[in-house]
C-alpha cells in the first residue's frame, strides 16, 4: 500500500448523511414528512454538516420507472430545512432524470447544496447543472457514479471536467459496493492528485461487499475529505457506510450483506437494483440474485432499473423451457 497523500489545508472531514436521500432506496421512497423531521433534528442536534433529502434517485425521480414518492420531494426538503439549525439541506440531482427546474424549486424551497450525479464516464453531461446550481449561489459537489466501471485515470479526467464546471468537491461514487480496498484508494489518489489543489475530493461508498467503511478510510488517507455515511447503513444495496442507529423504528427492510446483495457488489450492480430485482423476483418466480448476475453480465447502469423485469420474464421463459425439455 502506498502512503497516504498529505492533507491538505482547511478542512479535516466533513460527513453528509445520505440516510433521507439513499435510504430512499431502502424506504422504496415511502418517507413522510415525520419520519423527515425527527430524522434531520437528530443529526443536526448530533452536529452532522449536511443531510441530503431527495427521492432516491435524486430530484424528479418519483416516477413510474424509479418508484413513486408517498410525499412530494420539494416538501420534504422544506420540511428538512425547518429543522435544521446548523446543518446544510444538500439535494442530488442526475441530468436526464431532474432538470434545471427542479433545482430552482429546490433552492426555493431552502437548500443550499447541489450534488450533481453522473456515470462516471459522462461528466459532461453535468456542466449546465453546475452553471446553474453556481448562479443559485448553492454549494456544488459533483458525482461520478458507478466508480468501478472505469479507470483511475479516466475518473481523473471526468472529475477534470466537473470541477472546470463549477464543482468544489467531486466524490468517487461507489455506486454498485464493487470497489476493493486497493481499487478505492487508486482512484481516489488519481482524482486528489488531478483537482486536489484546486476542489476537495470526497467518497461515497456501500457495504454490499461490507467494504464501505474501510474504503472510506482508505479514501481519507488519501486525499478524501468529504465522505458520506448513513444511519443504520440505510441506502440502497447493503446499504451505505453505517454510522448510528436513529431510525430503526421505521426501516421496513433493514439493508444486509445477504447472498443478492454480494452478487450485487460482485457483478458490479448499481445497488437501487436490489430491492426492483426482489420485487420482480416474487412476481416472476426467479431469484433476485440470478437478476442481478444477469444485469451485470449484460452492462446495466443507474437509470435501466426498467430492464430488470425484462431479465426476469427471459429468466422465467428459459426456467420454463428447461422444464419442457427435461420431461
Amino acid at each position: 500500500m502506498s502512503s497516504p497523500a498529505p492533507a491538505p489545508a482547511g478542512r479535516q472531514l466533513r460527513i453528509t448523511d445520505t440516510t433521507l436521500r439513499d435510504g430512499s432506496h431502502a424506504m422504496a421512497h415511502q418517507f413522510t414528512e415525520e419520519q423527515v423531521r425527527a430524522t434531520v433534528h437528530a443529526l443536526d442536534a448530533a452536529g452532522v454538516e449536511v443531510i441530503e433529502v431527495t427521492h432516491g434517485d435524486g430530484l424528479g425521480g418519483s416516477s413510474f420507472n424509479y418508484g413513486f414518492s408517498r410525499v412530494d420531494e420539494i416538501k420534504l426538503i422544506a420540511a428538512g430545512v425547518e429543522e435544521a439549525t446548523q446543518a446544510k439541506i444538500a439535494v442530488l440531482l442526475v441530468p436526464g432524470i431532474g432538470t434545471k427546474d427542479d433545482l430552482r424549486d429546490a433552492r426555493q424551497a431552502g437548500a443550499t447544496v447541489a450534488r450533481i450525479a453522473t456515470h462516471c464516464t459522462e461528466a459532461d453531461v453535468s456542466i449546465q447543472h453546475f452553471g446553474l446550481a453556481r448562479d443559485l449561489g448553492m454549494e456544488t459537489v459533483g458525482f461520478l457514479m458507478m466508480a468501478h466501471k472505469t479507470s483511475p485515470a479516466e475518473l481523473a479526467r471526468q472529475a477534470r471536467i466537473m470541477v472546470d464546471a463549477g464543482a468544489e468537491c467531486v466524490y468517487c461514487v461507489d455506486s454498485a459496493g464493487a470497489l476493493v480496498l486497493t481499487d478505492a484508494q487508486e482512484r481516489i489518489k488519481a482524482i486528489h492528485a488531478e483537482i486536489g489543489h484546486q476542489a476537495e475530493v470526497g467518497f461515497h461508498g456501500h457495504q454490499n461487499l461490507s467494504l464501505g467503511v474501510a474504503n472510506s478510510v482508505l479514501a481519507y488517507q488519501h486525499g478524501a475529505r468529504q465522505v458520506d455515511g448513513a444511519l443504520c447503513a440505510l441506502g440502497a444495496g447493503a446499504g451505505n457506510s453505517p454510522t448510528e442507529e436513529v431510525v430503526r423504528p421505521f426501516l421496513p427492510r433493514w439493508p444486509k450483506m445477504d447472498r443478492s446483495a454480494i452478487v450485487q457488489g460482485w457483478a458490479g450492480v448499481y445497488s437501487s437494483f436490489l430491492l426492483h430485482a426482489e420485487r420482480a423476483a416474487e412476481r416472476y418466480g426467479v431469484p433476485a440474485h440470478e437478476i442481478l448476475q444477469r444485469a451485470g453480465e449484460l452492462g446495466y447502469v443507474g437509470g435501466q432499473e426498467d430492464m430488470i423485469i425484462d431479465i426476469a420474464v427471459q429468466l422465467a421463459q428459459e426456467r420454463d423451457l428447461a422444464a419442457t425439455g427435461a420431461r
